[in-house]
């Protein structure tokens, strides 16, 4: 399986990245590719734009990346109750090649916050649009209070359920 993860975060030190990538070392047999946002970073986007200049080449790269891919795994940051402002850039260019952003791709979705609700807001948010966007969405996993479940040394999850539940969503995508 090919499988395609990255934060919805164009921090450095993003907890999301740190997530994401954790959840793929949990699959020994896929041909795991994590993206980082800041090599799609591109200029804000508007109908102005894109009518003077097209949709730019990132927006296309990032758009084959998923659908070259078998599955994905997303770990949405949240700023002020909503995407951040990295990821809806990119997705909002990428949707302008098809509003199938997603192309029908199986994903387990997480999230993760310093904060008790584990980025819960954005976490609706994207579970109810993916399938409009062409996600086929298995199973989803909001981590609250990261840095208390998370050793950042070891880089894996210390609380034995949520890593239970993380590893139940992770073999959906192999199902």
């Amino acid at each position: 399986m090919k499988l395609l993860a990255f934060a919805a975060s164009s921090s450095s030190k993003s907890i999301n990245k740190k997530l994401a990538t954790y959840t793929c070392s949990l699959l020994e047999d896929a041909d795991t590719e994590i993206l980082d946002l800041n090599d799609y970073e591109m200029p804000i986007y508007s109908s102005d734009r894109e009518e003077a200049g097209g949709i730019p080449q990132l927006a296309h790269d990032f758009y084959g990346k998923i659908g070259a891919a078998d599955a994905l795994v997303i770990s949405f940051a949240e700023h002020n109750g909503s995407y951040t402002a990295a990821y809806k850039n990119i997705y909002d260019w990428a949707s302008r090649i098809d509003a199938k952003v997603f192309q029908g791709k199986p994903m387990v979705l997480l999230s993760a916050s310093p904060g008790p609700r584990g980025a819960a807001t954005v976490m609706a948010t994207i579970k109810a649009s993916a399938p409009h966007f062409g996600g086929d969405v298995k199973a989803d996993l909001s981590i609250g209070s990261f840095y208390d479940n998370f050793d950042m040394e070891k880089s894996c999850l210390t609380d034995a359920g949520l890593d239970t539940q993380l590893r139940a969503a992770l073999a959906t995508l192999q199902e």
